[in-house]
């Protein structure tokens, strides 16, 4: 049985929790795709906050390409932040571009050797032609989120911002150097077995 697009379309309507913590659990590599210079534009904000949480994030921008962006150099394709990784995969390539560049961008990433083990295209973003083709080759597909958020709410961070994140803990909350607290995903669910 083939899948319809009404299909595919529903499976990426919700993500389990699970699944979007297992994700942002294993993954260590990230080329986060449209990358910007300006600290007033999510994509700067999103960079950010990941390599604050530990992820090595690779910027790509074609227009900033060889440039320092928070630390980190900046590459003008995927090919180029897959050669700096020195034949490790990249874990994830989000897309922080709009939805009629993300088909582009997944075919991009999809000759890529090896393989990302996930494509997330940010709050706004999907192509489910993209997203099935993506699949198809094994690789899992996150549409229209954004892993901050994620992270945030699953690490119950956001909640201290005056988001629900559904998360009740007893948990005296710890806070980071100038009273900002900063939660894990970890954190919530204890120590690793």
């Amino acid at each position: 049985m083939t899948e319809t697009t009404d299909d595919l379309a529903a499976r990426h309507a919700r993500y389990a929790d699970a699944a979007i913590r297992g994700i942002l659990d294993r993954t260590r590599t990230i080329a986060l795709v449209g990358a910007s210079a300006n600290p007033a534009r999510p994509s700067w904000i999103v960079l950010k906050y990941l390599l604050d949480r530990g992820y090595a994030v690779t910027p790509v921008n074609p227009g900033l390409a060889g440039q320092d962006l928070l630390g980190r150099r900046v590459a003008g394709s995927l090919a180029e932040a897959q050669a700096t990784l020195a034949g490790a995969p990249i874990d994830m390539v989000e897309i922080f571009r709009n939805s009629a560049a993300a088909g582009p961008l997944v075919d991009e990433a999809l000759a890529l050797d090896p393989l990302p083990g996930v494509i997330w295209m940010q709050l706004g973003v999907r192509d489910d032609a993209a997203a099935a083709r993506a699949e198809a080759r094994g690789v899992t597909v996150i549409m229209n989120r954004c892993p901050k958020i994620e992270y945030g709410r699953l690490s119950g961070e956001i909640g201290w911002t005056g988001v629900n994140s559904r998360i009740l803990s007893a948990r005296k909350p710890v806070l980071a150097k100038g009273g900002v607290q900063k939660l894990t995903i970890a954190d919530r669910r204890g120590p690793r077995t």
